[in-house]
């Protein structure tokens, strides 16, 4: 969560309308088909909009890697002016995601970059992303009249899970509870995987190993159960909120067999190339935004920490950090304050639906940790019954105020008090530690094995099963003397 990348709410609303007005239809277009001008000026709208909902774009080296093989890959698409007319964008996101827009526009995080193992990899998941603009999905889908937007993953796990698909489960998710970076385009099953055998063939046309993008996918598999086990999660799989790529160990297989079927055998991989070329990448949290370490995160800018209650995980977005649970889901940003914390708890409150007023039974002052705090609960009623929404808010300065927004079944508010008691202001020191974790390039010693590597990583827990998926290692794999891998340390 960032202090400097904060909009109003209507941010991601406004994204949605905008996506939602690219009309189309009809049959997938010519490949020779060039971006038009009116989906040219449609992505340049929404595009710095986006940007700022994922943390930036990042410069340097590392962008200026990715977008080259972006635009090379684009080029295998046949759209007129390729290399021109898209924009490839790395993104500052911990999040393993990729997705497009119309207009050219093409998007990975440093986190799913960090995950691969080769430019072949790299080169699979953006083309797939320029088959969804080659194809014009976003277009077709909403000439279909199906739903086209932008969805914060905080709202939908809110809406979906403890509210239904109620009016009010979706006013929550979409006014309220914005600013997650899982933010994502939806597309359907099958033009996932029309996209996943258009990113093949362009592999296939570029000369890189046609299997990439199985393998690529196989690791995101292995990532997203890695993340359930260290979060306490029993379902292993990412749910459709949280990625743009639903299942991909389903698809894995899939993409093997396209593969397969395309008669290309081998294939370059440029995998040292690759690995040099993200060497010193920033790997989970950004301090920037700041961090989640364990159950705590903790902001070094922003001189803040607090603790979320066990058995929940927390996610971190640029404008919000949001902390999910079986027996509720809750979140943390900030609004506009005035100095009276009174009027901040009423208008957060005033914003949870537009469909209906929601109103505490009262407003309750306190202090916690020294901090000045206001909060209250009302009871609403949802599509899968009554719940409780708790606004528990903090004053920082006469200008500065976070809350917490939380969501339980009725009766369990108390779900969270423990977390809404240990916000709390940490010193400089405290801020000070806080140093990012970053890609590290090693190149494997005699005598050095899996377990050796593994407990070099910048980790307390779960070290061995993080290289291996780090580095795309099944349980049974080793490594050997001259091979380059990966490993996770604290950055300088």
């Amino acid at each position: 969560m960032s202090h400097i990348r904060f909009t109003a709410a209507t941010s991601v609303t406004a994204l949605s309308l905008a996506l939602a007005g690219c009309m189309g239809g009809g049959d997938i277009p010519s490949a020779s088909t060039p971006i038009t001008q009116s989906e040219a000026e449609m992505g340049s709208e929404v595009h710095p909009q986006l940007l700022a909902e994922f943390g930036g774009a990042m410069s340097g080296s590392h962008a200026q890697y990715v977008e080259q093989v972006g635009k090379n890959i684009a080029v295998q698409s046949g759209l007129g002016n390729a290399r021109e007319s898209f924009t490839v964008s790395l993104l500052n996101s911990p999040v393993n995601n990729a997705f497009a827009i119309p207009g050219g526009y093409i998007y990975t995080t440093r986190q799913l970059v960090a995950l691969m193992n080769n430019e072949a990899e790299l080169a699979g998941v953006l083309g797939h992303e320029v088959g969804h603009v080659a194809a014009r999905h976003s277009q077709r889908r909403q000439a279909a009249s199906q739903r086209n937007t932008l969805l914060g993953a905080a709202g939908a796990i809110l809406s979906g899970i403890l509210l239904g698909n109620s009016g009010l489960g979706q006013q929550i998710g979409q006014a309220a509870l914005q600013g997650s970076q899982l933010l994502t385009l939806k597309f359907s099953r099958s033009q996932e995987l029309e996209a996943d055998e258009l990113g093949i063939r362009y592999l296939n046309q570029a000369g890189y190993d046609p299997r990439a993008m199985a393998t690529v996918l196989q690791s995101l598999a292995m990532q997203n159960a890695l993340d359930a086990r260290v979060q306490g999660r029993d379902n292993a799989s990412i749910p459709e909120w949280a990625s743009t790529h639903p299942d991909p160990a389903s698809r894995v297989q899939s993409a093997m067999a396209t593969a397969q079927a395309s008669g290309v055998g081998g294939g370059i991989t440029n995998r040292d190339t690759f690995l040099t070329r993200i060497d010193g990448l920033t790997y989970g949290d950004d301090p920037a935004q700041g961090v989640v370490e364990g159950r705590q995160f903790i902001h070094p800018e922003l001189r803040l920490a607090f603790t979320a209650p066990q058995g929940f995980y927390m996610v971190n977005g640029t404008r919000a950090v949001s902390i999910n649970g079986q027996s509720g889901q809750a979140q943390f940003t900030l609004a506009p304050y005035s100095n009276n914390l009174d009027s901040y708890v009423t208008s957060v409150f005033a914003g949870v639906s537009e469909q209906q007023q929601i109103r505490p039974q009262s407003i309750q002052k306190t202090t916690v940790n020294g901090l000045p705090a206001a909060y209250g609960t009302a009871r609403v009623n949802s599509g899968n019954g009554q719940v409780d929404v708790t606004v528990f808010a903090y004053e920082f300065s006469n200008s500065v105020a976070y809350h917490f927004l939380a969501i339980t079944p009725a009766g369990q508010a108390s779900t969270f008090n423990q977390m809404f008691s240990s916000m709390r202001r940490i010193d400089s020191q405290t801020a000070a530690n806080i140093i990012p974790r970053v890609i590290d390039v090693v190149t494997v010693r005699s005598g050095d094995t899996v377990n050796s590597l593994a407990s070099r990583m910048a980790y307390s827990d779960n070290q061995v099963e993080r290289f291996r998926v780090l580095n795309g290692l099944t349980s049974n794999e080793s490594v050997s003397a001259g091979q380059k891998v990966k490993i996770v340390v604290r950055g300088r």
